[in-house]
């Protein structure tokens, strides 16, 4: 059962859009508190004040909790940065990308890769949405508009080639084992996506 206590001492039930977004709150501060390692089902049911069998019934296990919660605490991915430059405009929003784990320890970042490294099926789910929706359509967009104003060539926007400052800085990530910083993003801008997206 899910409730919440009104102001008259009155309790409520909470469901639909209401109730998920007390639960994927409640996993975002379980998650800042005590990290990835150590989050549980029960722990997240009780922040949020309501049931385990509520939570399984929407997500079959901890990790899906999790990637859940880190989709509803993304960037809003339908209003791409446009400063009138793709440069300033990619470090914006991949900027913004990585700040949302700002208040996260690094060990529950870290834990998420292990489990989607580990679960095929979790692997798979994280793959399909960032190639069918989200940061790769935002990053199309702004590049889109660079190769309207001649900035790039439109003949290099190869889905590959759009989702590449994605891929480097996952890959920075997974090897230095700390979230990339604004020189990270500024060297993978310069010395590589830009480069390749202006060549002939």
């Amino acid at each position: 059962m899910a409730t919440n206590t009104t102001e008259g001492g009155r309790t409520s039930r909470r469901r639909g859009d209401e109730l998920e977004r007390a639960i994927l709150d409640a996993v975002w501060a379980e998650l800042a508190e005590h990290g990835y390692d150590t989050l549980t089902m029960d722990g997240v049911a009780l922040r949020a004040r309501t049931s385990k069998p509520v939570l399984y019934r929407r997500w079959s296990n901890r990790a899906e909790l999790v990637m859940a919660a880190l989709d509803h605490n993304a960037p809003d991915y339908q209003e791409p940065p446009d400063t009138g430059e793709l440069r300033s405009d990619l470090e914006t929003f991949l900027g913004r990308l990585l700040h949302r784990f700002d208040d996260l320890p690094l060990a529950a970042v870290h834990g998420l890769m292990v489990d989607m490294l580990r679960v095929p099926e979790l692997r798979a789910r994280f793959r399909a949405g960032l190639l069918a929706f989200g940061p790769v359509d935002t990053l199309e967009a702004m590049m889109r508009r660079a190769a309207d104003r001649g900035e790039v060539n439109p003949a290099r926007l190869t889905r590959r080639a759009v989702s590449l400052p994605l891929s480097l800085l996952r890959d920075a990530f997974l090897v230095s084992g700390e979230v990339p910083d604004d020189a990270v993003i500024a060297e993978i801008l310069d010395e590589v996506v830009l480069p390749l997206l202006k060549a002939p």
